[in-house]
């Protein structure tokens, strides 16, 4: 997999990498070769992660980063390209849930998931492009959707929608993009044990969900790192416009 997946040469940016998916990927890109910028609000995080990585011989760089906010947005590249150049790999992990029921989600509620889990991956991922496309280079867009992009499931009305424009948006950017050698694809991934997600694992009903999809657990994390590497790196060259579940066949199971 270091050989298929090598990242050598490659500027990458992971959005929400101080906690869950995102520590996950930086660390799997900087160690096939990328120079990572981690990107997130708690730089205390980042910083540890920095230094992790370059402890296993990787080059890393933090930048704080709020994806709902254009002037941030704008800053963080700058302060990449200052470090590494054109970045020219991004995952789009940052992200936040909401499990209300749609008569007790707020306005407010609607805002804060919509505009962290969509509005925020289009800005990253159009900042992104716009750089490329000005330095005369292609790369690779990951967007980390979900399962709940593809289908829906109980007092999830707000993050579902919002993971479902992910999915979407990835779709209409890779037809624009793909000729300026640019891929976007969507990652979808399933219940995986995260900061986000123990919560639900600690309940009864929790557990009860997950015992009655196909393979009946959550998905380890090194289980979504290979699926990310095939859209991320060269190996998935010829993919754009895919929304990849990776969840055990939980999309097909009882929801």
């Amino acid at each position: 997999m270091n050989t298929e997946f090598d990242m050598t040469g490659k500027v990458a940016m992971v959005t929400g990498a101080s906690s869950g998916f995102g520590v996950n990927f930086a660390k799997i890109l900087a160690a096939r070769g990328a120079k990572v910028v981690v990107a997130a609000r708690r730089l205390d995080r980042l910083e540890a992660l920095v230094a992790e990585i370059k402890a296993e011989g990787g080059e890393a760089f933090a930048v704080a980063l709020d994806v709902t906010n254009t002037e941030s947005i704008t800053a963080a590249f700058d302060a990449s390209e200052a470090a590494f150049g054109t970045v020219t790999v991004i995952s789009n992990n940052a992200g936040v849930a909401d499990g209300r029921s749609a008569l007790k989600a707020t306005e407010a509620d609607w805002d804060l998931v919509l505009d962290t889990n969509l509005k925020g991956v289009w800005m990253v991922a159009q900042e992104a492009a716009k750089r490329m496309v000005a330095a005369g280079v292609g790369g690779s867009i990951v967007n980390t959707a979900s399962i709940l992009g593809l289908r829906v499931s109980f007092a999830q009305s707000v993050y579902a929608a919002s993971k479902a424009g992910v999915v979407q948006l990835s779709k209409a950017l890779a037809l624009e993009l793909g000729r300026k050698g640019i891929r976007v694809n969507a990652l979808c991934p399933g219940f995986f044990l995260t900061e986000m997600t123990e919560m639900l694992f600690d309940s009864p009903q929790g557990n009860a969900f997950l015992a009655s999809s196909p393979l009946a657990r959550p998905g380890e994390m090194d289980e979504i790192s290979s699926p990310f590497l095939l859209l991320a790196s060269d190996a998935g060259s010829y993919l754009t416009g895919v929304a990849l579940p990776v969840d055990g066949g939980q999309s097909i199971g009882n929801m």
